[in-house]
């Protein structure tokens, strides 16, 4: 099939449909989630709802829509192919305890049949529900909806939990069976079992209806929830290239103006050798991943830990592959430049950080291209003795040491290699790549594991604690204090905030007590929705360069505190327990953080 619609058309009618049946248009937030320490960054659309879906009572009510920046790295190293992005859009609607299957896959479908908005012809559609199994009975609710819509009984495949369940994200927590849409190729089958979920091409995933319906308890078994809740996600990317009849995202208007920049920038035409158009698209997605990176109101920049280093990762990426098509020097503002072209109408924070976006490249460009020197000198040193070996290879283990200490390519390596009359035992360096990756990924699914995060009542006690710390250090140091981040575990809270020198031992002891004076008020916690701009007037704290909806929930702890907050949040102040500060260091420049835990 092939339609003429953009990603901005797609964006639009997407909202649109969904403000049709009553659903809230709400603003996507930060890549950089607050509170959840499973993930660098925002994942997914329903990342920012989680304590909505969790329970608390959302400002907008309980049907909302929205489009959400995304970052997955978890596939860096796939990144180049036709099919992988680090940088992606999510559309989503959610119902927060109101419809439930019948009236989510009714929406789903007529947004995806109707004329007036995708007109996919239904024979084309195909839909995976849970199949069912020992612990959970099968989904015929959403099946026999399916049905009822025209879905023929052909095209509704019921599959096992590894393909048709979310969650919990955790050991136990909110959970339940999903209903995915697939748009049918038109491709031959692979096989006799060709069905949705093959990996063949002959089917694409267009959709995902996830149906909170159960709790995960700790004993493995599961209940039924009292309130049910719908969270949906449609990738922007995947579904235009699918409606244009695209074979990648990489031949949609998304890419195409990138595309042509990086060709004239390297003099390559994108098409005609596989191993330059690999290095195109890894140059295109990861300029496109590091611009909007750096446009976020949360200040992430280049650094060897977390998200900045994922940050700078992707940079240099982006740089070794601009070497590899002949681009000499700083060029990656040039391709930010249209990324940002493209993107202001929808995220102007891209035209407001435009200056700070180009400065960063640039000055991250400059450190790798020394990194590189660096690289080749110590090759220098290397070289004398490995001309010496009569066999003239260099061992795997040094070219890996060349990569992991100096950030050194290994293509550079063989490239030197081979003018010294040596080569590579590239098999013994990608053995040793290998080990590394496998060591990085361990670490990754820790942190890249997404969705809901913990929310026991010990991480809601340090999210109440965040809120009586934020008010004691401006307090004590000033108002130039703000929030800049914070991070929450079932052990501690981290805080970063504003402030341009380390916190003397006094200043600290004064912080701590007076945090601890609130809790030992037993202060009552409560709020109320109102306007933002009752909100400000009220006096309320609002974090940084966030984006708010139009109603807000404003937590009060007593009279001490006053914050625009989603939650959540314990009732009183007493439930918290003595409040220590463990470390106070830098963050980065003019940002200070601290360490602090509850003690019982």
């Amino acid at each position: 099939m092939k339609m003429q619609i953009t990603a901005d058309e797609l964006r639009r009618k997407y909202i649109d449909f969904f403000k049709s049946k009553g659903h809230v248009e709400i603003s996507g937030k930060s890549l950089i989630p607050d509170n959840d320490p499973t993930v660098l960054f925002t994942t997914a659309g329903m990342h920012p709802l989680v304590p909505y879906l969790m329970g608390e009572p959302h400002p907008s009510g309980t049907r909302l829509t929205n489009y959400q920046k995304c970052i997955r790295t978890g596939d860096i190293d796939e990144v180049g192919d036709a099919a992988h992005l680090t940088f992606f859009e999510m559309l989503g609607n959610w119902s927060l305890g109101d419809y439930f299957k019948k009236e989510a896959i009714e929406y789903s479908f007529e947004f995806l049949t109707d004329k007036k908005y995708l007109g996919i012809p239904i024979d084309l559609l195909s839909v995976t529900v849970f199949a069912g199994d020992e612990q959970v009975p099968k989904d015929t609710e959403s099946a026999e909806t399916w049905q009822r819509l025209g879905i023929s009984k052909e095209r509704i495949y019921f599959l096992p939990r590894k393909d048709n369940w979310w969650g919990p994200a955790g050991e136990t927590g909110p959970c339940g069976p999903d209903t995915e849409m697939f748009i049918d190729t038109g491709k031959d089958a692979c096989g006799a079992d060709c069905k949705p979920g093959c990996h063949c091409g002959k089917y694409i995933e267009i959709w995902n209806d996830v149906f909170m319906q159960y709790h995960k308890n700790k004993d493995g078994s599961y209940s039924e929830l009292t309130r049910h809740c719908v969270d949906t996600g449609m990738g922007i990317e995947r579904t235009v290239a699918m409606l244009q009849g695209k074979k990648s995202v990489y031949e949609t208007e998304i890419f195409t103006p990138l595309i042509q920049t990086v060709e004239r920038l390297s003099g390559k035409t994108y098409g005609q050798n596989e191993a330059d158009a690999i290095s195109i698209r890894i140059i295109c997605d990861h300029v496109r991943a590091a611009t909007f990176i750096l446009s976020d109101p949360k200040s992430v920049a280049p650094s060897n830990v977390g998200a900045g280093y994922v940050l700078r990762r992707i940079i240099r990426r982006a740089v070794r592959h601009g070497k590899k098509l002949g681009i000499e020097g700083c060029f990656l503002s040039t391709p930010a430049k249209v990324v940002i072209g493209q993107y202001t109408g929808a995220y102007p924070e891209l035209q407001e950080k435009e200056t700070e976006i180009y400065a960063s490249l640039e000055a991250e460009e400059k450190k790798f291209l020394e990194t590189l020197k660096k690289g080749e000198a110590e090759y220098e040193k290397m070289l004398p003795n490995l001309l010496k070996n009569p066999k003239k290879i260099i061992p795997g283990r040094l070219a890996f040491k060349l990569y992991d200490t100096y950030g050194f390519p290994i293509e550079l390596t063989e490239e030197l290699a081979r003018e010294s009359g040596l080569q590579v035992n590239r098999e013994e360096f990608d053995e040793a790549f290998k080990k590394h990756q496998e060591l990085s990924r361990a670490g990754s699914e820790q942190i890249f594991k997404g969705g809901l995060a913990d929310h026991s009542e010990q991480t809601t006690a340090y999210h109440t604690a965040t809120h009586l710390l934020h008010k004691a250090l401006r307090m004590v140091l000033g108002d130039h204090v703000e929030q800049k981040g914070s991070n929450i575990t079932a052990e501690r809270l981290r805080f970063d905030f504003s402030h341009p020198k380390p916190m003397t031992p006094e200043e600290k002891a004064e912080v701590e007590r007076i945090v601890n004076e609130q809790i030992q008020a037993d202060l009552p916690v409560s709020f109320e929705v109102m306007s933002l701009d009752e909100a400000k007037k009220s006096g309320a704290m609002a974090l940084f360069g966030e984006k708010y909806e139009d109603s807000v929930k404003v937590y009060s702890i007593g009279s001490f505190s006053k914050e625009v907050c989603g939650g959540p949040h314990v009732e009183h102040t007493g439930q918290l327990g003595h409040f220590v500060i463990k470390k106070e260091q830098s963050s980065s420049a003019g940002v200070r953080r601290i360490r602090a835990e509850l003690e019982k």
